[in-house]
């Protein structure tokens, strides 16, 4: 097949390896400009173009997806197929109804809920036990487009963002190669999403991670693993805010008000909430590498009867 790839972070790498080693047509890799990253704020790649330069397949990066020259290059190439993952650009509808079978996306959750820019976070956070990858054709809307085929896993209680968006990534990889092939075999069966039962996962904020000391144990544990590794969940100490990267919830063994520290030793920070106790035990000060709390402790104190923000 003749396909065009238009993906941007390292979620959508796996699918452009699995389309590539399957021997299809790759005629034209699309990705978002390099950024300036880190403290020289030298430019770097997404991950998409370094892994199409090292395939030694041609990347093009667009200002914008549906300028005038990037929809003549399309239609120069007469794709197949639109692989979407991962893009970060709205597709119109003159390139969406450019290619024989269409735009199709990779998208990391069970459609229709968690359409938006961080299904794979806001299913962790919002405690759900399972999620998976639906692959979909692409309309004008915000992933409302049919449903071709979905892949369900299991959210494990040690699982995070970083965990979810590894495995996630691997089945939408195999998922839409069994797509294609069942596409151009003609027996793809197209299912219209129950728009009743969509939800929204909205983009990121770092103000998202502040965490609510009067909320429940669950609610705070789910909302640590939903945001590791970033933006990150964070409480308020001494008036910084410091990151927490894992913790632990137990039953609570003081009356002390919630957001109290109860205790502290080298087992962690031990913090009150609405029905448990959560016991800190990964964090990170401002502009300080992360540290297990044991390791912190060796050269720092922590303020053991304070009420944390």
């Amino acid at each position: 097949m003749n396909i065009v790839f238009m993906g941007s972070p390292g979620f959508a790498v796996p699918a452009l390896e699995s389309l590539y080693e399957e021997g299809h047509n790759i005629s034209l890799v699309i990705t978002q400009k390099d950024k300036p990253r880190g403290r020289g704020k030298k430019m770097h790649p997404t991950p998409i173009k370094a892994k199409a330069l090292e395939l030694n397949l041609e990347v093009y990066q667009p200002d914008s997806v549906n300028s005038p020259e990037c929809i003549d290059r399309l239609k120069e190439i007469n794709p197949d197929c639109i692989v979407v993952v991962a893009f970060g650009q709205i597709l119109k509808k003159e390139i969406l109804e450019l290619p024989k079978f269409g735009c199709i996306n990779i998208h990391a959750s069970l459609l229709p809920k968690y359409r938006g820019a961080a299904p794979i976070n806001w299913a962790i956070i919002n405690g759900e036990k399972k999620t998976g990858v639906t692959i979909m054709e692409m309309d004008e809307g915000l992933d409302t487009g049919d449903i071709l085929k979905v892949k369900e896993i299991t959210i494990g209680d040690e699982d995070d963002s970083q965990s979810i968006h590894d495995k996630l990534s691997l089945v939408g990889s195999r998922l839409i190669i069994e797509t294609l092939k069942d596409i151009k075999e003609g027996k793809i069966t197209k299912i219209p999403q129950d728009h009743s039962l969509a939800s929204y996962a909205p983009m990121l904020t770092k103000e998202i991670g502040r965490i609510d000391w009067n909320d429940t144990g669950d609610n705070i544990v789910n909302l640590i693993r939903g945001l590791k590794p970033w933006p990150s969940a964070y409480m308020i100490y001494e008036g910084k805010n410091v990151k927490i990267h894992q913790v632990e919830k137990i039953e609570k063994f003081s009356d002390e008000e919630n957001g109290r520290v109860v205790k502290v030793s080298d087992d962690g920070i031990y913090v009150n909430c609405s029905d448990a106790c959560i016991v800190i035990k990964e964090l990170q000060f401002p502009g300080k590498k992360k540290l297990k709390v044991s390791d912190y402790l060796r050269g720092n104190r922590f303020n053991d009867n304070i009420k944390l923000g």
